[in-house]
């Protein structure tokens, strides 16, 4: 497909040449020897032009920009333009021809003349001529052009005026300050740092009349069909960005057309326009994201939208399947890529911390040959976390960010969703990234469903890999295969039993945690095929965040749980935990914690701040914001120094010096925000670094060579450890099996289904909890959820019962829906220590 797409390219770049050695540029000033037009080029016949193209591709010479000598009229004839004249450098009303580049003033003074005469003929050639010509365009709109509005004010309709006048007032009430409502220079001003010498301003107010007239809408269409084949071949044959980084102006000034979205453009213009510029170096493309960042809100949101609607248009107007793969599909992927510009403008322009990293776990690297790669499978599991270039160009990463400009589940792409064959995708994510597109290269256009599913894959890949290079192993060294990593506990020494053997194995073959999970109860019969499994997690669980053992604090408002600063645990307990995390990931089992979102954060690399205090610390918070937010005298009237103290879980006094000799030093107006970064900065991170860098590195031992933290951010985490809060339960209902005797059209069943759907949201959770051992949905809804109704007998006092390693509800079969009722309800209230197997 690649080797086609570049003998397409090549032809198309060969018959550019041939024509230009033909027909020639249409400038009478080409200094091109290679070009017609050039006043000292020899004329070729047919063979010869065709030999001579065929030449000048395979040494990248040089290319002129079409200059065309007849342009599409209003009504759709041709007239041919005259020739620019030596002796008069200026244009007459009646003549544009000269026009060779656009200004604010340019376009007034013919927007005028059209409006005089009634006819627009003379402004849709000029446009027609520099929006299809790629040096005239880049040349247009410059900020050192000398711009007068006041010939723009006098070509402007009244009403457009008064709309105006109404509109400047309207801010000046309201002080708006948006970067649309700036005055021209004022706009220049905030753009400069991108440094860019595109007028933005005068672009936005020349669209903004253009745009009104309807005979323009089809000159700037076929303009754009003509100028972006060309854009195209010649950023990715000649490197024209390199050579001229004003190139980037075409596509600022194509990119404020407000009617892209539009069907005209649906077709062909804007999937061309998308192509041409998925081919910008990544320079180009991390400038263009600075630049769009400094954008108001509507503009970032519509180019958005614009690229969304072109994907979206385009998948539904295809069809796709494991042969015919969307990912070949160039339009999409183009769109894809610069929709990802949107996406780092969007992080760029919110609120961003870039600091306040945690110090990354340092692997140690051996110079030894590992078995995956004497086994050829390198690519397959390649070292060091995946980085995406413009990321890296830009020096920000989704994580970084604290609220983004446009919400991230905006650029979540449904339609596409739906289509794409994740294994597929999975491969070329992890094998063929040089020559297929995955779209695990942009995960902010997949939901956290569909990265799961590539998750989901690269974890069965491991294991199977982990099996087959255990066998081989054995083979050689003469030892029993362990294609597992198996767990022989005891239900009364389970935390023991369990932290003994995860720390051998961490300890003497970390890779062993990367098999799957197969766990035995001792003195029990039973084959674990996930539901064994699922019940040592939450065997696991609910002895490690007992409060009696002290590891973790719990807040009986925010319901969560946090690291106890004061624990007596050793660092083996706090890893053990890391290590359940990461295996429940691993193995695709949802767990029943509690954890501040900061955890997650902390866990993907970021240190804990004060704006994480809202959630896990909220009292505390709330007392910081206080500080912050007082506008008394604050050294006086609250007495404050850099020195703390709270209360351990002993009820012990701990005093700390945010500072050093912190006692001595009082907060101040001044200083109040540096005590409120260090308070914080102490309870998140160095109160709890101890046990928190225990609880990471088991974490990291299961997935530091995933692509988790590459595809997912901290809220996805915690989606992936313990599903989500969404509950629909009609979506459960029509998922259940039912065994034993039991249908969907048994009476009792029916009956369930209208108590269950009359629960109110926590009693909803309180079934959950005792049908399945957690009260969220996993990753993609309770429809995943597999639930299991049996029958356990015929009518009885006795209450239901679960099995909730295999999300099974044992129900008799009750004599009336009021005593199903009455006995569902008692059986989920009063389950825990009973009813639970």
């Amino acid at each position: 497909m690649k080797a086609q797409k570049n003998r397409a390219t090549a032809k198309l770049l060969i018959e550019r040449y041939f024509r230009q050695l033909t027909e020639g540029c249409g400038n009478g000033n080409c200094t091109n020897e290679f070009c017609a037009s050039c006043c000292d080029f020899q004329p070729l016949d047919n063979n010869s032009a065709a030999a001579k193209a065929l030449e000048l591709f395979k040494i990248n010479a040089k290319l002129c920009d079409y200059h065309p000598s007849i342009t599409a009229s209003a009504d759709g004839s041709t007239q041919e333009d005259s020739k620019m004249s030596d002796k008069d450098p200026g244009f007459t009303k009646e003549d544009f021809s000269e026009v060779h580049h656009l200004t604010e003033n340019t376009i007034c003074t013919i927007l005028s003349f059209c409006e005089e005469e009634g006819d627009y003929s003379a402004l849709v050639r000029v446009i027609g001529r520099v929006f299809s010509n790629a040096e005239a365009l880049m040349k247009s709109f410059r900020k050192d052009e000398s711009n007068s509005t006041d010939n723009l004010e006098s070509c402007k309709p009244a009403d457009m005026k008064k709309d105006e006048k109404q509109s400047e007032r309207s801010s000046e009430k309201t002080g708006a300050s948006s970067a649309a409502s700036l005055p021209g220079e004022a706009l220049n001003e905030v753009f400069d740092a991108c440094e860019v010498t595109v007028d933005i301003g005068a672009v936005r107010r020349v669209y903004d009349r253009l745009l009104s007239i309807d005979q323009l809408q089809g000159a700037l269409v076929n303009a754009l069909i003509y100028l972006t084949p060309n854009v195209e071949l010649d950023l990715e044959y000649l490197d024209v960005y390199e050579t001229n980084p004003d190139y980037l102006n075409i596509f600022i000034i194509v990119m404020e057309n407000s009617n892209l979205h539009s069907p005209e453009y649906l077709e062909v213009a804007l999937p061309q326009f998308c192509k041409a510029m998925s081919k910008l170096p990544v320079t180009a493309l991390a400038r263009l994201t600075k630049l769009w960042s400094k954008y108001d809100l509507p503009h970032i949101r519509r180019m958005m939208e614009t690229f969304q609607q072109l994907i979206t248009f385009t998948v539904v107007s295809n069809e796709y399947d494991g042969e015919n793969l969307v990912n070949d599909d160039e339009t999409v992927v183009a769109a894809t890529q610069c929709l990802q510009v949107v996406f780092f403008a969007s992080i760029l322009g919110g609120d961003v911390d870039i600091e306040h990293n945690e110090e990354d776990e340092e692997d140690s690297d051996s110079d030894e040959l590992t078995l995956h790669e004497l086994l050829g499978e390198e690519r397959l599991y390649k070292k060091g976390p995946r980085i995406n270039p413009l990321e890296k160009e830009l020096g920000v990463r989704p994580m970084d960010s604290i609220k983004p400009l446009i919400p991230f589940e905006d650029f979540i792409n449904e339609s596409l969703n739906d289509v794409i064959e994740m294994d597929k995708d999975f491969t070329f994510f992890k094998v063929n990234a040089e020559t297929k597109f995955s779209f695990q290269t942009c995960p902010f256009i997949l939901s956290v469903i569909t990265k799961n599913q590539g998750l989901y894959y690269d974890n069965r890949i491991r294991m199977y890999s982990e099996r087959r290079l255990t066998a081989l192993f054995s083979m050689v060294q003469g030892q029993q295969p362990n294609p597992y990593l198996k767990l022989k506990v005891r239900r009364d020494h389970i935390i023991d039993d369990a932290l003994v053997r995860l720390e051998m194995i961490s300890m003497e073959n970390p890779s062993d945690l990367k098999k799957q999970l197969y766990v035995e109860f001792e003195g029990e019969q039973g084959v674990d095929e996930g539901g064994v499994s699922k019940e040592f997690f939450q065997l696991v669980l609910e002895e490690i965040f007992n409060p009696d053992i002290g590891m973790f604090t719990y807040d009986n408002d925010t319901k969560l749980f946090w690291f106890n600063s004061s624990s007596l645990e050793t660092e083996a307990q706090y890893t053990l935990i890391g290590i359940v995390l990461g295996l429940a990931i691993y193995n695709n089992c949802i767990l029943d914690v509690h954890f501040p979102m900061v955890v997650y954060r902390k866990l993907m690399g970021k240190k804990g701040t004060y704006l994480d205090l809202s959630d896990s610390h909220p009292v505390l918070y709330q007392s910081l914001k206080g500080v912050l937010e007082y506008m008394g005298n604050v050294e006086e009237d609250m007495m404050m120094t850099f020195q703390i103290s709270h209360t351990d879980l002993f009820g012990n006094p701990v005093i700390y010096d945010l500072k050093e000799q912190g006692d001595q030093i009082p907060v101040t107006k001044e200083n109040r925000q540096e005590f409120v970064d260090l308070y914080a900065d102490y309870i998140l991170n160095k109160s709890v670094e101890r046990q928190f860098k225990a609880f990471k590195k088991g974490f990291l031992m299961v997935t530091n060579e995933s692509p988790l933290k590459y595809l997912f951010r901290p809220e996805e985490v915690e989606l992936l450890i313990c599903g989500s809060r969404k509950l629909d339960f009609e979506a459960l209902e029509k998922t259940t099996e039912y065994d034993g005797g039991y249908s969907k059209d048994s009476q009792i069943i029916k009956d369930f289904w209208e108590v269950v759907h009359s629960f109110g949201e926590e009693q909803k959770r309180l079934f959950l909890q005792f049908t399945t051992g957690t009260d969220r949905a996993p990753v993609g809804g309770l429809g995943k959820l597999k639930m299991i109704i049996a029958k356990n007998g015929s009518d009885t006092d006795r209450l239901p019962t679960s099995h909730t390693c295999f999300n099974a509800l044992l129900l008799p079969e009750y004599s009336s829906k009021e005593k199903l009722r009455e006995r569902l309800l008692k059986a989920i209230t009063y389950a825990k220590g009973f009813g639970m197997l």
